[in-house]
């Protein structure tokens, strides 16, 4: 866990700050770290932040630290999670806040989960790959297509994907589960027809000429108009710490924006700062998603959106009207657009 507390006296000095993180990130954020005047301190000045593990479409919530830290959050905490695990991670309020995939988060939603989404971050970043013996969706009927587990993020999308071609993915698709390391391997091999792929995986199996890619969320419409990744927070958290919640999304919408303006500075940092070994992978991620697209799109017709796709392959119950009511909070986000133009 990467953890920045405040001192003896009650509030992190700016040596701290600046002795904590990589010269680089100090001036990455210089010019974006003034809070609005107005605003009352934070009710809490704990955070806690997922940290994934092995995965870089969350990169905004790595360059937000200082950020973070320029809001009130003294005691700054990033705590390791696994794709698979960071919703329940969440729901038990292990963490305050986190990006992550809307597909899933609709899923635990409906389950019941104690998790409200707060604002879009960004569309894009998963790819579809194949076999030379797929080459459309409609292709991968009576196929089989590899997921880390029934429910993972990888099989939310996908059958999403399937669902939106007319296929069912609950009579036309056959799910194969394997660790995602073995995967590119599988696909090689020729003993998998597709999967799933995300950064930086979907690099190296660009770089190794592995597989085709049959669709690519970034570029391909439906997809790229919507939200793939969204900031959700723990729902007692949120209506605990209003002030807070408001302050860590304002933090997170312009790390978004840093990204997206210096995708090379930014990776720099990532780099400095422990959070990925590779500044190359870093770098492409920053300028391959539309990290500046949070102003853009509605995350409110992205959920719609997914809601609709996930009740038509039978992996949720609820409305896209329910969902909302239950496990969406925009107020923030409205108030941020309004205060953050330009």
């Amino acid at each position: 866990m990467i953890n920045l507390k405040k001192g003896a006296e009650g509030a992190i000095s700016r040596r701290e700050v600046v002795g904590g993180l990589a010269a680089g990130a100090v001036g990455l954020v210089a010019g974006w770290t003034k809070p609005a005047d107005a605003e009352p301190p934070p009710e809490t000045t704990r955070l806690r932040v997922s940290q994934f593990v092995g995965g870089l479409c969350a990169v905004p919530q790595y360059v937000a630290k200082e950020l973070f830290i320029s809001e009130g959050f003294t005691d700054m905490q990033y705590v390791p999670v696994t794709p698979a695990g960071f919703n329940k991670s969440l729901a038990s309020g292990e963490i305050d806040l986190t990006m992550g995939f809307v597909a899933p988060f609709a899923i635990r939603i409906d389950a019941g989960d104690p998790i409200v989404l707060l604002a879009g971050v960004h569309p894009g970043c998963f790819e579809l790959f194949a076999t030379d013996r797929v080459r459309t969706v409609r292709d991968l009927q009576g196929k089989a297509v590899a997921v880390q587990a029934i429910g993972s993020s990888q099989h939310a999308f996908t059958a999403t994907i399937v669902a939106h071609v007319g296929l069912d993915p609950r009579r036309d698709i056959s799910w194969v589960t394997h660790p995602a390391p073995e995967q590119m391997r599988l696909l090689a091999d020729g003993k998998i027809d597709a999967y799933l792929s995300f950064p930086p995986e979907s690099y190296e199996l660009r770089a190794r000429g592995v597989g085709r890619v049959i669709l690519n969320s970034t570029l391909d419409r439906p997809w790229s108009r919507y939200f793939c990744c969204v900031l959700a927070g723990n729902r007692e958290f949120v209506r605990k710490h209003p002030v807070a919640a408001k302050r860590a999304i304002r933090a997170m919408l312009k790390a978004a924006s840093v990204c997206a303006a210096e995708p090379e500075r930014a990776a720099r940092a990532l780099v400095d700062q422990g959070f990925t070994p590779r500044f190359d992978h870093a770098v492409q991620v920053m300028r391959e998603l539309p990290y500046g697209r949070w102003r853009e799109f509605d995350p409110e017709d992205t959920l719609r959106f997914y809601a609709l796709r996930l009740h038509e392959a039978g992996l949720i119950k609820s409305t896209p009207q329910k969902l909302m009511a239950q496990g969406a909070d925009w107020r923030f986000l409205n108030e941020l657009k309004r205060e953050l133009k330009g």
